[in-house]
């Protein structure tokens, strides 16, 4: 019978294992968070430049169904009590009458697809409303006798050019 020997490598050998050491990680790890330190401002400066753009485009819109409000109602400005419905649903000569379709008597507009959007800015962002003055929920100033509107903010606030909101 034959003996078998056999060769034995020593029971702790030391192997090289991939990965990254402690000063590596701590290394990547401060440099994202300069990154983050530098980038966090610039991000929320861009939503207040997009926020901004928003107010300015949702008042042109609004402003110019004003007109062609005032266009083809012989002069006329929309009623603070119908003004949703005088420039959302098809409406009479008079703008008293609305309809959410096109009828005989109700043949103007409609001057916008839907109601001005939320306040994109300010204290009282998310307020979808539109009066004549502040109150709860009210977004947007509609002042009859001008024929104006403007967000409702207060004059504390401005825009990055220092420009009060509510003078857009």
């Amino acid at each position: 019978m034959a003996v078998q020997t056999s060769r034995r490598t020593a029971p702790y050998q030391q192997r090289r294992v991939g990965g990254f050491s402690m000063l590596e990680l701590v290394i990547v790890i401060i440099i994202l968070g300069i990154v983050a330190a530098i980038a966090v401002p610039r991000l929320s400066r861009g939503s207040q430049g997009a926020a901004e753009a928003a107010l300015m485009q949702t008042l042109v819109v609004a402003r110019n169904a004003l007109d062609l409000y005032v266009a083809e109602h012989g002069g006329q400005l929309p009623q603070i009590q119908f003004i949703t419905a005088s420039l959302t649903a098809y409406s009479n000569e008079a703008g008293t009458a609305f309809s959410g379709l096109k009828t005989d008597k109700c043949y103007f507009g409609p001057y916008l697809r839907m109601p001005p959007p939320p306040l994109p800015v300010g204290r009282r962002k998310g307020n979808v409303g539109i009066a004549e003055s502040d109150g709860p929920m009210v977004g947007w100033i509609y002042d009859e006798a001008a024929g104006t509107i403007r967000a409702n903010c207060d004059d504390d606030e401005v825009d990055a050019a220092g420009v009060q909101y509510n003078k857009y």
